[in-house]
């Protein structure tokens, strides 16, 4: 099997894996600060990656930390968004629209990096805006505005992210580079633990566990999927097979946490599937342009 192969089926099990943590986050935040709960599994997911590719770390130039701690930063933003959506949503709602990212994602490079916007994106785009208002019960009972809310910024900084993955594994070492992404997500929650006075010492089988996934399988294991498999494959791809999290989210809600949604809120989430799905499939099935002649 091709690394690109490997890689794309490392980028589903890591969507399954990422589902699965949102029943679990929510359940710990509950009784753990979410700065405190995101120090503690970073730190620990970044001194996993760091002791196995320390000799990578010694090679890592300025420029290489630059785009780290850049990688970090958006990462930083993303879970505190969606760590405190998780306060004040459903589990299901903050899958669904944290996977707007997919949309998201070649949208924000229009705009950063002045690719092409085709209309499948714009149609994509449109079409996950309607299943974002039908989820969150626009014009119904059952609003978790704050929470829809925040998620939908965690989507956006997700979406630069995989952008600024993509710039940095061109060059540089992606253990490397990932240890110092999860580095600054840890040192930057642990600071605003400290300063909040939220810096709790991890108590309860509940709390435990979750760090125990997070950390170990979510982020050391998941973001090295990631960053490993966008050396062979588009942010676009990337950010299409990672849209797998919140179809894994909302079936763990249901599963774990009885989530339910009403029928609005279900058509609102197969929008935004739809959408997820339409900006890398649609173009599979146009005919090939044909070549010019002479």
């Amino acid at each position: 099997m091709s690394r690109t192969r490997w890689s794309e089926l490392s980028l589903v099990a890591t969507g399954a894996v990422w589902g699965l943590t949102f029943v679990m986050v929510q359940d710990a935040v509950a009784e753990l600060p979410v700065p405190a709960f995101l120090a503690y599994r970073f730190l620990a997911a970044a001194a996993l990656v760091a002791v196995v590719f320390r000799r990578s770390l010694r090679t890592l130039g300025g420029a290489g930390v630059r785009a780290g701690v850049l990688m970090g930063a958006l990462l930083t933003a993303g879970y505190f968004l969606q760590t405190y959506a998780l306060q004040h949503t459903t589990a299901s709602n903050a899958g669904f629209l944290t996977g707007l990212f997919t949309p998201v994602t070649p949208l924000l490079a229009a705009v950063v990096l002045g690719t092409r916007l085709n209309r499948t994106v714009l149609g994509a785009a449109a079409l996950a805006t309607v299943g974002v208002a039908l989820l969150s019960g626009v014009g119904g009972e059952g609003l978790h505005p704050l929470g829809d809310a925040l998620a939908v910024g965690c989507a956006v900084c997700f979406a630069a992210h995989i952008l600024a993955t993509d710039r940095g594994v061109s060059v540089h070492e992606v253990g490397a580079l990932l240890a110092v992404q999860l580095a600054v997500v840890g040192v930057a929650s642990l600071a605003v633990a400290a300063i909040g006075g939220q810096l709790e010492a991890p108590t309860g089988g509940t709390v435990w566990s979750a760090l125990i996934v997070t950390a170990v399988f979510a982020s050391a294991g998941g973001f090295f999927a990631q960053t490993y498999a966008q050396q062979y494959a588009p942010p676009a791809r990337v950010a299409l097979i990672l849209a797998m999290e919140p179809a894994f989210a909302g079936l763990f809600g249901w599963l774990l946490a009885n989530d339910r949604l009403a029928l609005t809120g279900l058509l609102g989430a197969i929008l935004i599937l739809v959408a997820i799905l339409a900006v890398d499939l649609i173009p599979r099935f146009r005919p090939p342009r044909p070549l010019p002649e002479g």
